[in-house]
């Protein structure tokens, strides 16, 4: 019979095969006895004189022993046609037959597998199937669009003396020194190097042309080929525990993944263990091709209908100019109204005070002497009055938070924003102190100087005698105040930038003193003096002498009260240490405490409050995410090393744990006198603390960014859990709405997964995914069908298969490799949430929250689903 068949290791896929042997079954005592045999015609690169060369195989299976026939027809007579290889009986137990087949079988594809070794390299697979791990993408690194001329030119210039490509310049020459890193670049190199027989370290240009060839072939069986010669060391077509272990650990090495690096042993005999059952102390392609194999999850028949529609609905469209400024303004409009009608607001009324103190001052004698310079400076400093009393009110935390929870004012008045407001606040008064002083001190005083003895008479009732002298104004009660004033405006709204107070400028010493976050806090406790400066600046005014004519009191008077008591409030709430109940200081410089919860302490998951430690310092109070949830005990907050402050504490806590920060280690108990003590003042509302209005949310957390959306994910598993238990004495259990959640958490550091590994794992003990969805990133180790990540995704796949534990995460959920593609994220809820309402709650890194925010607008205007994004930066 004729049948056709793909062999490994060189047999030519248009091979024809006929069997010319039988199965013959086994004889009553139990003895076994098989004969088989196929005929195989060469393929083209096997070399021949004959085109009609064929190889006969037969296989003869006995109980303890196999003989292997290889008979090459039509040869040269002058040669042996036949080629016997006896293969040893294997050791295992002899009454295991099925083992003894499986391990003749092995030895015949290892046989035929040595063809392989024929000048011309061959495929070992005829597919190029596309759910074959992705193409094994390590190669798409390299930009495969650069053609051979950039190659060529590299080339020239890399070898200009020797005409000979060394090894190490390999990856440089092929264009990957940016995206691979040279270990792997090499290794590629000495797979192709071995591949065609090369002994040297160099190579010329005739092989450097035909390896970039098999560098740019896309095809699985190519990359898998590649991958397969860059494990087996010594090309004999098998790969051993040995190979694999250090494939592990360079693997392990270049994902920064220091945890399997250590356990690069026990990890290769896990996968020896799973793909060599038969203990033949090596695995073949064909193993391991069944663990590359990444399965498909396609969509049902709906849903990829929608989500071809999507696609086609989220591609950029070509408008005319007019009409895309008015699509443009409209979605503007529609995803921006809460804070245009409080911008409008506020600029109208600062457009209205200027106004009426320009023209009031311009039907006053002191505009015949000074002319409009007057009425600039008047009116930007009733501007200035205004927004000195406004910028006090958006950093009013306890207010804030009162009105949020108790009313529906966040419907229409964006709350979230308003450290956003008042840093717009700011930015008006600087603007409005550079209008005020410039025009006092360039235009006015110069005029009044100037001015003729008969025009200047109108102005002896508020300035005396005409002045001779510049520095009569500027050593004036009005001006000392003035510029001492705009000095201490200047330093605090310096110290205030990004750049001095996250430490992005890099200033030597002793000047490094006046970056980070604790100048910063310290140089804004300025403004006490500066609004005591402003109230008396504001009494003694030049060109008023009326009491209720100097306003300036009265527009500070509320905002000052208002501040006052919420500073009182913080100072005397919770004056009484908490009870520290727990430490631990975790080896990726995170402090996580654990501590009793005050009487009467009432927060929701997604706030956050102040912590203070007076061994640190006894005045600074630093906000962090609650990450306990409303219905624990007790409170708990994680702290990561990002500063001066932060890093002390850890110091603190960690000299009171004898193992160190080498690894996680708890105190607990009621009460350690040897416990640094701590204070806490909140809670405070933030963004994330509105999650239980939607149906459906999405929760990013970057980093440490994670510490909100785990109190939030504890939180929906005690509201499930009470539903389930129609237990309603939990707090707004009948307002909780929630009924899916995506949870997205991105880390770089495979250590970091420990902060949160127990609410991880108890999470995903008793919700199932169709409530909660985990999705947990490594962004360290390189993306699925990477080579460098390659055995790490084997690796997962079998550990957690078996005992149902993340290699990399060390929890039951299982942890993606580098970063979500977040257009595929939000299409796929899009699709399974039709005509719905999704809040998009994000916290970390300021760089990640412009694409989802950006994602969230598109889809939300060319779908029916509609994403309300949030956002809470560090």
């Amino acid at each position: 019979m004729e049948n056709q068949k793909t062999w490994s290791g060189g047999i030519s896929p248009n091979s024809e095969i006929e069997v010319v042997g039988n199965d013959f079954p086994t004889t009553s005592t139990g003895s076994l006895h098989k004969r088989k045999s196929a005929r195989f015609n060469l393929p083209e690169a096997v070399p021949t004189d004959d085109d009609n060369t064929c190889v006969e195989i037969t296989l003869d299976v006995h109980d303890d022993s196999g003989v292997c026939y290889v008979k090459t027809i039509n040869e040269k007579p002058d040669a042996d046609p036949n080629h016997v290889k006896t293969i040893e009986k294997p050791d295992v137990d002899p009454r295991d037959r099925r083992s003894r087949i499986k391990h003749i079988s092995k030895e015949l594809k290892r046989i035929t597998s040595m063809t392989s070794q024929w000048s011309k390299p061959c495929q070992r697979f005829n597919r190029n199937e596309s759910e074959a791990l992705k193409g094994l993408k390590f190669i798409s690194k390299i930009d495969v669009n650069t053609n051979w001329l950039a190659v060529n030119r590299r080339f020239d210039k890399l070898t200009s003396f020797t005409e000979l490509l060394p090894r190490y310049v390999f990856g440089e020459c092929i264009g990957t020194e940016s995206n691979l890193n040279n270990d792997f670049a090499v290794k590629i190199f000495d797979a192709l190097r071995m591949r065609y027989r090369i002994t040297g370290d160099s190579i010329d240009k005739t092989l450097l042309r035909e390896f970039w060839e098999i560098i740019i072939d896309e095809s699985f069986d190519s990359r898998l080929h590649i991958f397969f010669d860059m494990v087996d060391k010594d090309s004999d077509g098998r790969i051993t525990e040995e190979d694999i272990k250090e494939i592990i650990a360079v693997s392990a090495s270049a994902n920064r993944l220091s945890n399997i690096q250590k356990q690069a042993h026990e990890y290769a005999a896990l996968i020896m263990e799973e793909l060599d059952p038969y203990n033949s102390g090596y695995i073949l392609i064909e193993d391991l091709e069944i663990l590359l194999r990444a399965p498909i999850h396609s969509l049902s028949g709906d849903d990829s209908k929608l989500s071809h529609l999507f696609s086609q609905k989220l591609k950029p469209t070509k408008l005319n100019p007019t009409r895309a400024f008015f699509r443009y303004v409209k979605y503007f409009f529609l995803d921006n109204w809460k804070r245009v009608w409080v911008i409008v607001l506020w600029v109208g009324v600062m457009i209205g005070l200027f106004i009426w103190k320009f023209i009031q001052y311009k039907n006053r004698a002191a505009y015949d002497v000074m002319g409009h310079c007057v009425s600039m400076a008047k009116g930007a400093a009733e501007t200035l009055k205004l927004n000195m009393a406004l910028i006090l009110m958006p950093v009013c935390r306890n207010t804030i938070t009162w009105v949020r929870n108790k009313t529906n004012l966040g419907v229409v008045v964006p709350f979230n924003d308003n450290l956003s407001f008042h840093k717009v606040i700011a930015v008006a008064i600087a603007i409005g102190v550079c209008i005020h002083g410039i025009y006092h001190l360039a235009c006015d005083f110069p005029r009044l100087l100037d001015a003729s003895p008969d025009k200047y008479e109108p102005m002896i009732q508020y300035f005396g005698e005409q002045p001779t002298s510049y520095w009569h104004f500027v050593k004036s009660f009005e001006g000392i105040s003035g510029i001492i004033m705009v000095v201490l405006m200047a330093i605090a709204f310096t110290l205030a930038t990004p750049w001095f107070r996250r430490s992005k400028i890099i200033l030597p010493k002793p000047f490094n003193k006046f970056t980070g976050f604790n100048t910063f806090w310290y140089s804004h406790h300025l403004f006490v003096i500066v609004y005591g400066l402003l109230i008396a600046h504001g009494i003694k005014l030049y060109l008023t002498h009326e009491w209720y004519k100097k306003t300036t009191w009265m527009y500070l008077a509320i905002p000052i009260i208002v501040y006052a008591c919420e500073r009182l409030t913080r100072a005397f709430r919770y004056r009484t240490e908490v009870v520290i109940q727990k430490v631990i200081v975790y080896p990726s410089n995170v402090l996580s405490l654990h501590m009793s919860k005050p009487s009467g302490f009432k927060y929701k998951s997604g706030q956050y409050m102040f912590v203070n430690c007076a061994a640190v310092s006894p005045f600074e109070w630093h906000p962090f995410s609650i990450t306990s949830a409303p219905g624990d005990d007790y409170l708990s907050v994680h702290i990561r090393n990002l500063g001066d402050w932060t890093k002390q504490m850890q110091v603190v806590f960690s000299s009171e744990i004898k193992n160190g920060l080498q690894k996680a280690v708890g105190l607990q108990g009621e009460y350690n006198p040897n416990i640094p003590k701590v204070k806490i003042d909140g809670p405070y509302g933030a963004p994330a603390q509105d999650y239980k209005k939607y149906d459906v949310v999405l929760l990013v957390g970057l980093g440490i960014g994670a510490t909100p959306m785990i109190s939030i994910l504890k939180d929906i598993m005690n509201n499930i859990k009470a539903i389930r238990e129609e237990d309603k004495s939990l707090e707004n259990s009948d307002q909780f709405k929630t009924r899916k959640a995506y949870f997205y958490w991105l880390t770089r550091e495979e250590n970091s997964f420990n902060w949160f590994n127990e609410v991880m794992n108890e999470v995903t003990e008793m919700v199932d995914e169709n409530v909660i969805e985990m999705n947990i990133y490594c962004t360290s180790v390189y993306e699925e069908g990477d080579a460098r990540s390659a055995l790490i995704t084997m690796l997962q796949s079998i550990n957690h298969a078996k005992n149902g534990v993340d290699v990399v995460s060390g929890t039951s959920v299982k942890c993606h490799f580098a970063r979500p593609k977040w257009r595929d994220v939000y299409k796929n809820i899009a699709i399974k949430h039709t005509n719905s309402r999704v809040g998009v709650f994000y916290c970390g890194a300021p760089r990640l929250t412009k694409e989802l925010k950006q994602l969230s607008l598109d889809f939300s205007h060319k779908t029916s689903t509609k994403f309300d994004f949030n956002k809470e930066n560090f």
